[in-house]
């Protein structure tokens, strides 16, 4: 693997504005379905090579019946990317015979579009995003789609206020007839409802207690949840049950500081990077990992393992120029699939 500093010295000659999708698609207990979704965003409708696609990596959790796919690719190009992909899951994964634990409401169940290039803007990804759902609609007349971040225009919804308003978090008790996409057909039984969308960059990270108590669980993750007094900023937090005993699934959003904030010591906890020469921030995993284990502490439980699906933003970017440079679309061949 070339050093950091060597990706740093092949960006400029990539020459290559990058921006990342963090493909979440319901379907983790059959291989060979996961892999062909991840295949078919590496060949145009012809079956092409496109030669500036990479799939850097797929995490596949048995009992959420999840597989988040990694994709990277100029933004010029990625929204191609994208669509091949999303086509080929709706047409192998059906809604009406899954089953898992972890909350869905499609076969392609979220989109999110990332700037990796500080050149990149948010913007740019939103637009980027709507073409994907208008294409998608285009493509797979049963699919149904609603935005959010800066997909959702003007508002600039976010995932979690959006995913509230279409009852993503009650499946077992949705009507869909009372969801109104924002584009695409009426909700069918097979493709389900896709959330698609453009923010700065998502991470998840999930930490597992060694207790099968979903109560406490539902504690620590109310406790770290950064809607909540005393929760960590930028965090959204679920409890289930995993494998005997008991996950904290947390999505790490990027945020941007309010120019009259004031920073404090807490600022050691968060890593920084830029988007258009504005400074976002994240909690970092670690930090993360430290105050779940406070937490599990105060309960007489212990943590057990910490799992961070996929990149952070910096090491994103610098794998998929590495990829590129290199030809490689399948890299995550070359990495572990890691099955939970």
């Amino acid at each position: 693997m070339a050093s950091s500093s060597g990706l740093n010295m092949a960006s400029p000659k990539l020459g290559l504005r990058l921006a990342a999708c963090l493909l979440n698609i319901s379907e983790a207990r059959k291989r060979d379905i996961v892999e062909g979704v991840a295949k078919a965003a590496l060949c145009d409708k012809q079956g092409q090579r496109k030669t500036q696609t990479t799939v850097l990596n797929i995490f596949s959790d048995y009992d959420y019946n999840r597989s988040v796919i990694t994709l990277a690719a100029p933004i010029e190009t990625l929204g191609s990317s994208v669509v091949t992909a999303c086509t080929e899951a709706y047409d192998l994964i059906d809604m009406k015979h899954h089953d898992g634990i972890h909350p869905c409401l499609g076969a392609v169940d979220l989109v999110p579009i990332y700037p990796l290039s500080e050149s990149v803007s948010l913007e740019e990804c939103g637009k980027v995003a709507r073409d994907i759902a208008e294409k998608l609609t285009h493509d797979v007349p049963d699919c149904s789609i609603f935005y959010f971040g800066y997909a959702d225009q003007p508002l600039k919804r976010n995932l979690v206020q959006r995913r509230k308003e279409v009852s993503w978090y009650k499946r077992s008790n949705l009507n869909v007839n009372e969801i109104k996409p924002d584009v695409g057909a009426a909700i069918s039984p097979r493709c389900g409802l896709t959330g698609i969308g453009a923010s700065p960059y998502v991470m998840n990270c999930n930490v597992t207690i060694d207790t099968q108590d979903l109560n406490i669980g539902q504690q620590i993750a109310n406790a770290i949840r950064g809607a909540n007094v005393g929760g960590l900023r930028g965090i959204q937090s679920m409890a289930f049950p995993h494998e005997g005993t008991v996950e904290i699934a947390c999505n790490v959003e990027s945020f941007k500081d309010e120019p009259s904030s004031s920073r404090t010591d807490d600022s050691k906890k968060y890593v920084s990077y830029h988007i258009q020469g504005e400074e976002y921030r994240y909690f970092s995993p670690k930090s993360i990992e430290r105050q779940i284990k406070k937490l599990a502490d105060s309960h007489g439980v212990t943590t057990v393992g910490t799992a961070l699906i996929g990149f952070t933003p910096d090491r994103c970017k610098s794998l998929a120029e590495q990829a590129i440079l290199e030809g490689s679309g399948e890299f995550w061949k070359k990495r572990k699939i890691i099955t939970m």
